[in-house]
């Protein structure tokens, strides 16, 4: 699925008119909703859409709220040094790790399953420095933002930063490869990208940290595992799962949750 069909070109204009009235491309509608966006900075997403017509990018407040019911009880986990904390439902499961190699002293990891133990998302903190994904031009694939709703959280800015957001993206190969997490990132220009990276740049001397299903997002080939990032055959099966879905609404009240010691 990698060549754009002639109602692919039909569901790319759908999706730049809808972007065409967004500020900067982010959704402020709130958890839940998703918006047909590009990020900060780029153009709308060219990537081929088909099925029925694209979700309205100006979702109201009361539509988002029932968007995906959240599960009715919660509880917060702090990790024994209380340097980070976060809410997630009363079954599902919490638990530390050991930290990957390299990662700055002090840092922390955590991931977090379902009831029945299926992963759903790896905290990790004290991140080294991470370099903007580089590739030829003709490898690069077109990607679009589904869901994006700013957070506070501690972060450092400059060239390729915009405020921490907790996304959900779905970049272009065979099929519709999804991810979501939390970045301060831009993905790439033109709404094109190699990977999309779901990490914040921390502040000075606190290294990154990364709050996601997969750090790092790409284009699949057929021959590797996907999982845990998602795959869709059209970009309207991302939208139902970020729409309509209870895991997705858990998800991104968890990620939105989080809160970091500075």
């Amino acid at each position: 699925m990698t060549g754009i069909t002639a109602s692919g070109r039909k569901g790319i204009a759908a999706v730049v008119l809808l972007t065409a009235g967004l500020m900067a491309g982010c959704s402020s509608d709130g958890k839940g909703a998703p918006a047909w966006t590009a990020e900060p900075g780029t153009s709308p997403a060219t990537g081929a859409a088909s099925g029925s017509a694209a979700p309205s990018a100006t979702a109201s407040a009361s539509a988002t709220a029932t968007a995906g019911a959240t599960a009715a009880a919660w509880k917060v986990f702090t990790d024994p040094a209380k340097t980070v904390s976060f809410e997630l439902p009363q079954d599902w499961i919490a638990q530390s790790v050991d930290p990957d190699k390299g990662t700055l002293p002090g840092a922390v990891k955590i991931e977090v399953k379902d009831a029945e133990g299926a992963y759903l998302a790896t905290l990790q903190t004290g991140l080294p420095e991470t370099s903007p994904a580089s590739c030829a031009a003709s490898a690069r694939k077109p990607y679009v933002v589904v869901s994006s709703v700013p957070v506070e959280l501690p972060h450092s800015g400059g060239q390729g930063t915009i405020d921490p957001h907790v996304v959900f993206r779905v970049i272009q190969g065979y099929r519709y490869f999804g991810s979501y997490g939390i970045t301060n990132l831009v993905g790439g220009a033109d709404s094109k990208a190699c990977q999309l990276q779901n990490v914040v740049q921390g502040l000075a001397g606190k290294g990154n940290y990364s709050f996601s299903d997969v750090r790092s997002l790409k284009s699949f080939a057929p021959d590797e595992k996907v999982a845990p990032a998602k795959a869709f055959d059209t970009l309207d099966q991302a939208a139902g799962y970020v729409n309509k879905g209870s895991e997705f609404a858990n998800v991104q009240r968890m990620l939105m949750s989080l809160e970091i010691k500075s």
